[in-house]
């Protein structure tokens, strides 16, 4: 069904109720904190039909995508990535974490750590932002860190993580849309393109996330540091599989069933008004909002601004993006252990970044 071309009252009240309650619930009820791929599987499915946006596409989508991502010839996606994965570390796992270690003791914790979010940073638009991801939870595990320490490491991470993928149409499905998107005239985007327009921002801002992840890991030792337990059952790590399976096909779900708001109301934002609503990208698939927001008629500024604006949001909360969703899966994050740590980082980088376009765009003036 298409989306109606003028708002409808009853449609945007019952979407409102939904987004409300998708950001308030994973901190507000405990059981929907430690539970929040069927809750917001639920939401999803609830808000598809508040919208009247069901269709056998969709069903196919959220299905589909999780397992076989668009626009590759075999069926490799999040699920067998995160399943494979798990596979090769329980059985392999001594010798994993023996390699990470012995890089550890080397060159020392800040160091390694300045090294890891560098590297996964700028890799993941080559590797895929979902390798990359599993990479990191498990190099996160190995850390001789308390757990506040850890959950601040992944979180930085994270947000290089995220920024990285966006270079390059195989990093991301954000990357990925807009750049199918814009492939025409007057862009003719091709495979260099978010890299040669994003380039300047983001790597500069994986080098600061990875500084600033060295500098909040401190001093710890590593000389007496042993390969620590690998304690995931065989069933824990296909369970494991299954539920980010269902958490990306429950956001697939809830950004097309939010989708009207979007089209209706934040498409008639001004584009710096529009760069902070983005914020919700914290929460819904950034990839929709790509969808709704990026046009050809769209100045390179606006592409910018909305794009890194995605970007960054998307690092704030579990649901923002591929990277925290499996990291959190895999060291039982939750929530409100995320959002300490994301959303004040979110906050500082949207300000740092805005201030750039800004003063950008005065020059440019």
């Amino acid at each position: 069904m298409e989306i109606p071309q003028e708002p409808v009252l009853h449609i945007s009240l019952g979407l409102a109720v939904i987004l409300l309650l998708v950001l308030i619930f994973p901190f507000r009820v405990r059981i929907v904190e430690e539970n929040l791929e069927p809750f917001f599987l639920i939401m999803g499915i609830i808000a598809v039909t508040i919208s009247g946006q069901w269709s056998y596409e969709l069903i196919v989508e959220a299905l589909k995508e999780p397992v076989w991502l668009p626009n590759t010839p075999v069926p490799i996606g999040i699920f067998q990535v995160v399943l494979i994965f798990g596979l090769i570390i329980y059985k392999f796992n001594r010798q994993i974490y023996n390699g990470f270690l012995s890089l550890l003791r080397i060159v020392g914790i800040r160091v390694f750590a300045f090294m890891i979010i560098t590297l996964l940073g700028l890799i993941s638009s080559i590797i895929s932002v979902i390798v990359t991801a599993v990479i990191l939870s498990e190099i996160a595990l190995i850390l001789p860190l308390d757990r506040r320490k850890k959950i601040e490491f992944v979180v930085i991470a994270c947000f290089a993580v995220g920024l990285g993928a966006a270079l390059t149409p195989v990093g991301e499905p954000l990357s990925t849309i807009a750049v199918s998107k814009l492939k025409g005239e007057p862009y003719h985007a091709d495979f260099f393109f978010l890299l040669r327009l994003l380039g300047i921002y983001v790597i500069p801002g994986v080098l600061a996330l990875a500084l600033y992840g060295a500098y909040r890991i401190g001093s710890v030792s590593v000389d007496r540091m042993e390969v620590p337990i690998y304690e995931e059952s065989l069933r824990n790590v296909i369970v494991r599989a299954i539920r980010v399976y269902t958490f990306v096909s429950a956001l697939i779900l809830l950004g097309k069933g939010l989708s009207p708001l979007a089209v209706w109301y934040f498409s008639k934002v001004p584009p710096v008004g529009l760069y902070w609503l983005n914020t919700i990208s914290a929460i819904l698939d950034n990839a929709t909002l790509v969808a709704v927001e990026i046009e050809p008629e769209m100045s390179l500024m606006q592409i910018k601004s909305a794009l890194i604006s995605l970007l960054i949001s998307g690092g704030m909360l579990i649901p923002g993006n591929i990277p925290n969703i499996v990291s959190a899966g895999r060291l039982k994050i939750r929530m409100n252990e995320w959002a300490r740590v994301g959303v004040p980082l979110g906050v500082v980088l949207l300000t740092v970044y805005f201030v750039i376009l800004m003063a950008e765009c005065s020059f440019n003036l």
